[in-house]
């Protein structure tokens, strides 16, 4: 997190009394950092899974003549659990699809409380349809076994709101980013660029 350049109007940055929030800042960012490296892992292993997966079941059915029974469902809520993993990763990186053309042409503290805005109406969605709903969903399913895996389908869809509460994470740090002033309003695209 780096602070801003001082805007058009001539603001600097961070606003004054900016420095309160310093000790939080830190520790939020540290935070944030062992959670982007444990959600970066999980990643990069559900991947590893899920390929292995599909490689054996590519075996199993050209190869042995017979297709494993458990690699079709296997595949399928491994991708499931791989994008709600890397939801939430890519919501840490700011790296999801925002229209920005319009904010950009605010003046610093009009992008800040746009920026501010954006992230409850976030909280907002992510409480009442992942966390609430993902919970709902898991218990209407925890009963429903799947035919060839030892788990249940509710104990699967668990990962909906377990990412709805990072994500929520992610957003509390954004927006306390945000009214610190050491979060920018809208994310740097080169920094993106170069992350991809």
């Amino acid at each position: 997190m780096t602070t801003n350049p001082p805007d058009d109007a001539g603001e600097a940055n961070p606003p004054a009394g900016a420095t309160r929030w310093h000790g939080l800042m830190a520790v939020l960012g540290t935070a944030r950092k062992g959670v982007d490296r444990l959600l970066g892992w999980l990643c990069i292993i559900v991947f590893v899974a899920l390929v292995a997966i599909v490689a054996w079941q590519v075996f199993t059915r050209e190869v042995l003549g017979d297709t494993a029974a458990w690699t079709q469902e296997a595949a399928q809520y491994s991708f499931v659990i791989l994008a709600m993993i890397a939801a939430a990763y890519v919501f840490s990186e700011r790296g999801h699809i925002a229209v920005e053309i319009l904010i950009e042409k605010l003046p610093l503290r009009s992008r800040r409380a746009a920026a501010v805005v954006i992230e409850l109406i976030v909280v907002f969605f992510i409480v009442a349809v992942f966390i609430i709903g993902g919970l709902a969903v898991a218990q209407n399913a925890w009963h429903q076994s799947l035919s060839s895996l030892p788990l249940t389908i509710g104990q699967i869809y668990l990962i909906m709101p377990i990412s709805g509460v990072l994500i929520l994470f992610y957003s509390i740090v954004q927006i306390i980013g945000l009214l610190a002033g050491v979060e920018e309003p809208t994310p740097d695209t080169n920094d993106i660029s170069e992350a991809i």
